[in-house]
């Protein structure tokens, strides 16, 4: 569980993030990725503490390999009315 307040932002905008890009025909691989070059550039930049980043890491890839965080919702449509 995190419990920084910078590391629970940074949480909040990655995981934001991958479920727009999900929406836009990302995928799996793509969002990795994308989580990779993120988490680089937090450790390029010493944005915050390598165990933070470490459990960033862990709590994200967690949320990425949970199918129910990115399935579609369907939207239910009005049955039609049989007037005959």
């Amino acid at each position: 569980m995190l419990q920084d307040t910078q590391t629970i932002r940074y949480y909040q905008r990655l995981t934001d993030a991958l479920v727009e890009m999900w929406n836009r025909g990302y995928r799996f691989d793509d969002l990795r990725l994308f989580l990779d070059g993120y988490l680089a550039a937090l450790r390029q930049t010493s944005a915050l503490e390598p165990f933070h980043i470490h459990r960033l890491e862990e709590e994200v890839s967690r949320y990425i390999y949970d199918p129910s965080n990115f399935e579609m919702t369907q939207t239910q449509t009005q049955p039609k009315s049989d007037y005959y």
